[in-house]
């Protein structure tokens, strides 16, 4: 008989929500000036954390002054001086770090065991790594004086909200840029205390500011006359709308946008640690991830063996209270997110995908989606084409090495890909073969600060992370 697990909640005591949040300019809280508020909820149980202010195109402007007027004295600092502030925030990130954790869980609805294991080491991570860059820049390979760009305007997405903040700030920071930052709008929280954070460690006043609202706010943020930079994470669409809105101007862009990623299981690969790679790569955050392995391709000699195993771990997951440490799948995280992935996977049923997933039940509150696989997939499938941004995995096979290049590359994306084999020479032969910005070998979803990360084609374009991540804050 096997064991069950005991509830493991962490408390959410640790966290002091306030009622209501205004905007971070120039170092303070203020209200905004068109006195619009909007509700963030917990896509677990649908509960209102808190109201927020609805920035206006006026508070956009008073947030891009603020930035501009900080960034004279910010970049005139030696690279040394810059450094400190990066490393007392990286430091104060790492204290703050259970609290940040089940913020993140009760605004975003991914499991505590990821906010607290993965994403908040790595906001530290990017801090610390970024601060050690400030005062070498002239080593960088970009020049012997690079210098900073101005204004960063940056929007980010609500899958990785405090993560994708560390990916944008440290290095624009570290190179000398002000920055005006504007979270998502079902995700506001913690980039709320960030700024908070900002202020503890002394920030100066202007350096950074965050400003909240929904997607006329960024629209207004990207499309100011003062900002010198535009940093944008977040949907295909989107992203096509900022570079055809700022093509013909000055502004330096970086777009990390949609994907479609293969996880590509050859014959040989060890498929117990393939099956864990598959479930990191599709139902990690909830398959809320730009880079998930969210298209199988597993040869044929192997495919009904990796099946069953997959099916078997599936089985094992645990989905609910994201709070709790035992839970694997938490909530989705808007009710309009979950649409989208309901109607996508009906779309799968109706095109002939045979449809499947564990047997779980699911909590009655909030926004929730069984993992599941679809089989019988061909790449004419909308599921197959299209980015779910969902616990899916679509199933195809292939025979020859080939014809899993061949398939993994016959999508409009090109931000990542997994290879599983013994083989080394293969890797390294398929891997060169494979237009992905990331591609990971015999494991998957691994990410380092000192490692670039993005895309091609339609997965956008520029790199965050590692010195490459650099360069789009620098004028080079």
């Amino acid at each position: 008989m096997a064991f069950e697990y005991a509830p493991a909640p962490e408390s959410r005591a640790i966290v002091d929500i306030a009622p209501s949040y205004g905007l971070f300019i120039d170092g303070e809280f203020a209200e905004g000036s068109g006195g619009g508020l909007n509700k963030t909820v917990s896509p677990s149980t649908e509960e209102v954390l808190a109201e927020y202010t609805q920035a206006s195109t006026a508070d956009v402007d008073r947030a891009v002054g603020a930035a501009r007027k900080a960034f004279e004295k910010w970049s005139a600092l030696p690279g040394s001086e810059r450094a400190k502030y990066l490393f007392r925030i990286a430091r104060i990130i790492q204290e703050r770090s259970r609290e940040l954790a089940v913020l993140e869980t009760l605004d975003n609805g991914k499991p505590i065991k990821e906010t607290r294991d993965t994403d908040l080491p790595l906001v530290a991570a990017h801090f610390f790594y970024y601060a050690g860059w400030a005062d070498k820049l002239s080593h960088a390979g970009y020049g012997a004086d690079p210098k900073p760009l101005g204004v960063a305007g940056q929007v980010i997405p609500w899958n990785f909200p405090l993560l994708m903040l560390a990916w944008k700030i440290a290095p624009a920071l570290a190179t000398g840029n002000t920055v005006v930052l504007k979270p998502a709008e079902t995700t506001p929280l913690s980039a709320l205390f960030f700024a908070d954070i900002c202020r503890q460690a002394g920030l100066p006043r202007g350096v950074v500011n965050i400003i909240t609202g929904d997607g006329a706010t960024g629209a207004a943020l990207v499309g100011h006359p003062d900002i010198d930079k535009v940093a944008f994470t977040g949907s295909t669409a989107v992203g096509k709308a900022i570079a055809r809105r700022l093509a013909g101007t000055d502004k330096k862009v970086t777009l990390e946008l949609g994907g479609k990623g293969a996880n590509i299981v050859f014959d040989d690969a060890p498929i117990d640690q393939a099956v864990e790679g598959i479930v990191t790569g599709i139902f990690f955050n909830q398959g809320q991830v730009c880079c998930a392995g969210s298209r199988l391709l597993v040869q044929e000699s192997v495919h009904d063996e990796l099946l069953d195993s997959l099916k078997r771990r599936l089985s094992t997951l645990r989905v609910g209270d994201p709070l709790d440490k035992n839970t694997d799948l938490g909530a989705i995280n808007s009710a309009e997110q979950l649409a989208r992935i309901t109607a996508l996977a009906e779309t799968g049923e109706a095109e002939g995908a045979e449809r499947w997933s564990p047997a779980c039940e699911l909590p009655s509150s909030g926004y929730w989606f069984a993992p599941t696989v679809f089989t019988n997939v061909t790449q004419a499938h909308t599921i197959a084409r299209d980015e779910i941004f969902g616990p899916v995995l679509s199933v195809l096979t292939f025979r020859t090495p080939e014809e899993a290049v061949a398939k993994a590359n016959n999508t409009q994306y090109g931000l990542s890909a997994g290879i599983w084999t013994e083989k080394g020479s293969r890797i390294l032969a398929v891997a060169d073969r494979l237009r992905a910005g990331v591609v990971w070998a015999n494991t998957f979803n691994k990410f380092d600060p000192t490692s670039p990360f993005g895309g091609y084609k339609e997965s956008g374009y520029g790199r965050e992370g590692g010195r490459h991540g650099l360069e789009a804050y620098l004028d080079v």
